[in-house]
């Protein structure tokens, strides 16, 4: 595969599960602040888009959303379905 699109890629994953990271701690600490909170649609659509494991990361570091199984299934869904992406390109385009 082209060295630059790898990079890509793993800045993209890295990007996106920082991000989904960083908001289940914000989303965390506005609701101990019983400030507004981030839809919980948001979290699970950005748990598809990046692959999840940002989420499964903050379920734990931040216990949060752990009470609330469609997120880990969500989460999880989302890494294993990446996963296959990422072996079905590696295996069609790589060399």
């Amino acid at each position: 595969m082209n060295t630059v699109f790898t990079w890509a890629v793993l800045f993209y994953y890295l990007l996106l599960n920082l991000l989904l990271f960083g908001l289940m701690g914000l989303d965390k600490l506005k609701a101990k602040k019983d400030w507004r909170r981030i839809p919980e649609k948001n979290l699970l659509i950005l748990g598809l888009v990046s692959g999840g494991l940002g989420g499964l990361i903050g379920q734990q570091v931040f216990h949060h959303k752990t009470r609330k199984p469609v997120f880990w299934v969500v989460f999880v869904l989302g890494f294993f379905l990446h996963l296959l992406v990422w072996f079905w390109l590696v295996r069609w385009f790589g060399h």
